[in-house]
């Protein structure tokens, strides 16, 4: 398995593209965009576990209930949520793009991201429909991961190359996130291609038994976006046996959609609104893997926390404090606690209790742009990570003004 480039165009048979349709009022922002498959595809998805709930979620899992889809169509500016006509706007969408296509409105998929409780206009849409087609490039991925961002500062994608059955496989993706992110089932908006032979069943098995190690284990800043969805198409281009069971191949497949889904989380986390530094909490020494998730989700969603990492300062006490009010089945007197990142490692905390430290020493570590915050609980084999940020101004002035 090696990483390469490409994004959702990674894989054989899949084409992207990304243009500026008029629903973001800044004509230098691409606000729609388009991801198609040759051939029907497998298709897969996991949605937020918010009670309120995008329309374009309820379209999508009704158009992927038989296990197969064909394109994805994400706009950006809008996110089609809490409006009375959100189910038949999101619809609309697909239909426009299907009659333009000649493909069934059943095998597309549909995502918005943008400001809650704004009605969306689909003329803009139906406007920028047959740019957004003649645009399809096996090159398009770039575009398209620039149509979904918001308030995202870079674009996430991952692709990676494996092997499955003899035969070469890849397997791509985009995703955008910044804010709103702490999920619970899915997170953001993230699209997956593969040209691997999986089955719809085994395509979602694959990907329910990631999300809970991958996407459920970022936070940025403790709300569940409404909007949240992880999808996966998989088109088989690649020519190998279906994988229809698990086994080595099943294997092997799970092993490179984490390596995607993981690498997309740590570019979400990092890219955090307003945020400097990237945060990640490995857990090792717990009693059970809910212990150790538990105990790895409480400090990086920690407000305290973050903001001492923000600030540099090797405030050690909070990280306790966090596991204490998580939940997690821990012993305080077994906990040890070191922080480290590309300027070296430095242990804080022994048994529950501090130990002498350079706060020189613990600053300069502090201060580079990703800090492991590495945690012992001293009670058994289970081990988790989870991925944030820092707590900054930057954050409140983001959001003070978010929607005016």
């Amino acid at each position: 398995m090696k990483q390469i480039t490409g994004g959702v165009c990674a894989a054989k048979g899949f084409t992207a593209s990304g243009v500026h349709c008029g629903i973001r009022k800044n004509r230098t922002k691409k606000d729609l965009s388009l991801i198609v498959s040759e051939t029907r595809a497998a298709a897969a998805a996991v949605y937020t576990s918010n009670l309120v709930k995008g329309a374009p979620l309820a379209v999508t899992k009704r158009h992927i209930a038989d296990g197969y889809a064909k394109a994805v169509i994400c706009n950006s500016g809008n996110a089609n949520t809490c409006n009375a006509d959100g189910e038949e706007v999101a619809e609309k969408t697909c239909a426009l793009l299907a009659s333009a296509m000649n493909i069934d409105p059943a095998d597309v998929v549909v995502a918005s991201t943008g400001v809650i409780g704004q009605p969306l206009d689909v003329n803009p849409i139906a406007a920028g429909i047959p740019g957004l087609i003649a645009s399809l490039s096996p090159d398009g991925s770039d575009d398209a991961a620039e149509g979904i961002m918001t308030t995202d500062t870079v674009k996430k994608d991952v692709a990676v190359e494996f092997e499955l059955g003899g035969k070469t496989c890849r397997m791509g993706g985009i995703a955008k996130g910044s804010g709103m992110i702490h999920p619970n089932l899915a997170t953001m908006l993230v699209f997956i291609t593969t040209d691997a032979a999986v089955s719809p069943e085994m395509l979602e098995k694959a990907l329910r038994a990631d999300v809970p190690d991958s996407f459920n284990m970022v936070s940025v800043d403790g709300d569940t976006s409404t909007n949240d969805m992880v999808t996966v198409l998989a088109n088989g281009a690649a020519g190998n046996a279906p994988v229809t069971e698990e086994g080595a191949d099943y294997d092997a497949f799970r092993a490179a959609l984490a390596f995607v889904t993981k690498g997309l989380c740590r570019m979400i986390a990092g890219d955090g609104e307003g945020a400097t530094k990237l945060l990640e909490c490995a857990v090792t020494g717990a009693k059970d893997e809910k212990t150790a998730k538990t105990a790895a989700k409480g400090v990086i969603t920690s407000s305290l926390l973050k903001a001492a990492m923000f600030g540099a300062d090797a405030n050690w006490g909070r990280v306790l404090c966090a596991i204490g009010y998580s939940g997690a089945d821990a012993d305080p007197a077994k906990i040890g606690v070191s922080f480290r990142s590309a300027a070296g490692e430095i242990t804080v905390c022994e048994n529950g209790a501090g130990v002498e430290f350079s706060e020189e020493l613990a600053k300069t570590i502090l201060s580079e742009k990703e800090i492991v915050i590495a945690v012992s609980l001293g009670d058994g084999p289970a081990t988790a990570t989870a991925w944030g940020c820092d707590l900054t101004y930057e954050y409140v002035k983001i959001n003070g003004d978010y929607r005016t």
